[in-house]
């Protein structure tokens, strides 16, 4: 029976702390500014943990100081460091780094924007390059043709294609045969006034 109580108060402790919430110690300091060096009365303001002072008088405990607000006091001088605070360093570099976070993210928008309109310019450039081949191959084709036809028509122009001169010699002969019978008519028409005498 004891140890089934030993057992039972153990996993509670067990329980307890597992359901433990986990907390941390503040780094937050109130420093209290005193006008006298007494520090008799009551304080003139606190100063947060990273405030900074302007030192101008030291003993070995106390110190008067200046505030960026110009109030002048005196504090404990075991709580004035010459570097800022964690706390106040770590603000400052999550600032920095929120900053950078946030032109990290505009450059890797702009270089984005930047490779798109790369790929547009390459792939326009690509096709201004299959477009000018393609015209340059019409154009030499078109040349070699050119050439071609000019060769032909050299070739013809001191020779006469004998089809047509022989046509042509032909429809002469035949239209001079035709038109000296109808000259030949006229003539004997009008000796023999108006009649045909063969």
């Amino acid at each position: 029976m004891l140890r089934r109580l030993a057992l039972i108060a153990t996993l509670y402790a067990c329980a307890a702390i597992a359901s433990a919430e986990t907390l941390y110690v503040t780094d937050s300091l109130r420093l209290a500014l005193y006008a006298s060096e007494d520090m008799s009365d009551k304080p003139l303001s606190n100063l947060t943990s990273g405030a900074p002072v302007q030192l101008l008088e030291r003993d070995a405990s106390l110190a008067r100081v200046r505030t960026a607000a110009g109030e002048e006091g005196w504090v404990k001088a075991t709580f004035l460091v010459p570097e800022k605070p964690a706390r106040t360093r770590l603000a400052e570099l999550e600032a920095e780094l929120a900053g950078l976070r946030s032109e990290n993210a505009e450059y890797r928008g702009a270089r984005a924007s930047a490779d798109d309109s790369a790929e547009q310019l390459a792939k326009s450039v690509a096709a201004s390059k299959d477009s000018a081949e393609a015209m340059h191959e019409t154009l030499g084709k078109l040349q070699r043709e050119n050439t071609a036809y000019v060769a032909r028509l050299e070739s013809y122009r001191g020779s006469l294609p004998l089809p047509w001169v022989g046509a042509a010699l032909l429809v002469t002969l035949v239209g001079g045969f035709a038109g000296g019978l109808w000259w030949l008519d006229a003539l004997v028409r009008r000796r023999h006034s108006g009649f045909r005498v063969y």
